[in-house]
């Protein structure tokens, strides 16, 4: 008789996925990098264990909102009295590309102890350099929904 077996951050086999995103939609891109990073695309995905990958996204400044994304404003609190603070994703993306697509990955994930794990497991590079190659990730294509 078969078991069910219930999945452990022991058993896990982590492997490392390397996504360009150039002339990605940051959308699509923070969609397909988040199931990733979560573990649902394998067949052993709990939503209770992290059962993720790593994944390396580089050429982030090349990354496109599309329609009039760009122009709206991502807000903030800095924890101080009167400190809201607001910017739009466009002069974000100029500025520190690798914090918009970090944030519009963080907005896909779980908010808790989880979602903070899986998302360590990211890795944003702004050029197409990185100093990963030591994990050897495999590159990935998410140009295309398939």
């Amino acid at each position: 008789m078969n078991r069910t077996t219930t999945p452990t951050p022991n058993n896990v086999e982590r492997k490392w996925h390397l996504v360009d995103a150039a002339n990605v939609p940051v959308g699509r891109l923070a969609g397909q990098v988040a199931q990733i990073l979560r573990g649902k695309h394998k067949a052993t995905f709990s939503y209770s264990s992290d059962q993720g990958d790593h994944v390396v996204v580089i050429n982030a400044e090349k990354a496109v909102w599309t329609g009039n994304k760009k122009d709206e404003l991502i807000y903030w609190h800095t924890g101080y009295p009167g400190g809201i603070r607001n910017v739009s994703r466009g002069k974000m993306m100029e500025n520190n590309p690798v914090r918009s697509i970090e944030k519009a990955v963080w907005g896909m994930i779980p908010k808790n102890k989880l979602g903070r794990a899986t998302f360590k497991k990211l890795h944003v590079f702004a050029g197409a350099e990185h100093n990963l190659e030591a994990q050897a990730p495999q590159p990935l294509d998410i140009s295309k929904k398939k």
